[in-house]
């Protein structure tokens, strides 16, 4: 099989694309798959939390990037099966520094077609913007994965990734496609979660006769459940296989990661590791995994914002594995700077979406809107519920929805 290069990549912040690119990569590799990661945001928290110093890298993607550093050279090994092309700081003046080059959109595309050695996948962890580096990183992948929060504001976000996706597809990369969205931070006890599912869900179903590069894109079955541990680990440096390999989060990334592998026919060994995972903390029960239906009953009888309250104060409620050998003695401030991977509520969502309404929430590229589900939007502001104009400006796009 040729090598998968995937670009992850939402320019909503703090989805999730880090903490999957690292944890996907771990349950790959410890089947055997051979990695590398890059790490094309700025602020180099995929670094970081690999535990690799941004400030000590002798090359890194700004070299590759500006410095006509082979990719080659500038990889680190950082676990067995797992190579990482670093971020330093100064990846932040990469876009200034281009500007003047000439083919300055396709330089990773360049360094990809000159690099030989053997490897099963490439994940390129994007920034949050659509800037030249997430362009450089669509320009090199032939797959885009999209991390996805269960939060309308996320829904703006995803149809403006889309758009870029598509131009990209038409002026620069013919091969460039969606092949996966993942629903990360999910809750299954909100109705809003389950709401914005069902639209996403919709939306891409009308899409499957349409010519647009996410025509044949795969929502993934497996939903990464709103998890402390995952938050924790990047502090100690560690994969979620590595730090609590029992919890809800390792089950949930050993399952994506055998759906991947299920994308080319190779699904079975990785399906095996979710089942070691789920030895490795006990049973279900054990670790607190209801399961859905179990979590869904208890709706009618608390209500949304009781079980909403009790999700926000008791932590236990999402994720009761067994505490981690590295938790112990740890502050909090230890814990400060990990990914925030804890469910989010109605409540707080529905305050995010009201400050966004002035400015409406703009529709996808090419036919279809996110806001014409009466069921999810009936009773929320008249702003998300209408297909305005200042809407479709913003995108680019006609009243018939044809057109970037």
């Amino acid at each position: 099989m040729s090598m998968r290069v995937i670009a992850v990549a939402n320019q909503k912040g703090g989805v999730g694309k880090t903490t999957t690119v690292v944890n996907v990569a771990a349950a790959l590799a410890d089947q055997g798959r051979r990695v590398i990661l890059m790490d094309f945001d700025p602020q180099a928290h995929l670094t970081t939390y690999v535990g690799t110093d941004p400030t000590a890298v002798e090359r890194s993607s700004h070299d590759v990037l500006t410095g006509g550093a082979s990719l080659g050279e500038s990889l680190l090994g950082i676990r067995e099966g797992i190579s990482l092309l670093p971020a330093s700081l100064d990846l932040a003046a990469a876009e200034q520094e281009l500007v003047a080059v000439v083919g300055r959109e396709t330089v990773l595309r360049d360094a990809l077609a000159a690099f030989t050695e053997p490897y099963d996948y490439v994940f390129i962890d994007c920034p949050p913007s659509l800037g030249l580096l997430t362009l450089n990183a669509l320009s090199a992948a032939r797959e885009v994965f999209i991390p996805l929060q269960p939060h309308f504001l996320s829904l703006q976000g995803l149809s403006q990734l889309l758009e870029s996706v598509m131009l990209v597809n038409q002026r620069i990369n013919r091969d460039l496609k969606v092949t996966g969205l993942l629903f990360c931070m999910y809750d299954s006890r909100t109705s809003l979660s389950g709401e914005i599912v069902r639209d996403v869900e919709a939306f891409f179903a009308g899409q499957r006769e349409a010519e647009v590069p996410w025509r044949d894109i795969r929502i993934f079955e497996t939903r990464i459940r709103g998890n402390i541990k995952l938050a924790e680990s990047p502090s100690y440096a560690s994969t979620i296989f590595e730090y609590a390999p029992g919890c809800n989060g390792a089950l949930d990334y050993a399952s994506l990661a055998g759906e991947i592998e299920a994308m080319c026919g190779r699904g079975e060994a990785v399906a095996g590791q979710a089942e070691a995972a789920e030895k490795a903390g006990g049973a279900s029960a054990a670790l607190g995994r209801p399961s859905e239906p179990a979590m869904n009953e208890a709706e009618p009888e608390h209500g949304d914002a009781a079980v909403e309250a009790t999700a926000a104060c008791e932590p236990s409620a999402v994720e009761a594995c067994e505490p981690c050998p590295a938790e112990a003695g740890a502050t909090a401030s230890d814990v400060a700077g990990g990914q925030a991977m804890e469910p989010v509520s109605e409540a707080a969502a529905g305050d995010s979406a009201g400050l966004g309404a002035s400015e409406g929430l703009a529709e996808p590229p090419v036919g279809g809107s996110f806001a014409e589900a009466p069921s999810v939007m009936e009773g929320r502001d008249p702003v998300l519920r209408r297909g305005d104009e200042g809407g479709r400006r913003a995108m680019g796009t006609e009243p018939n929805g044809q057109g970037i």
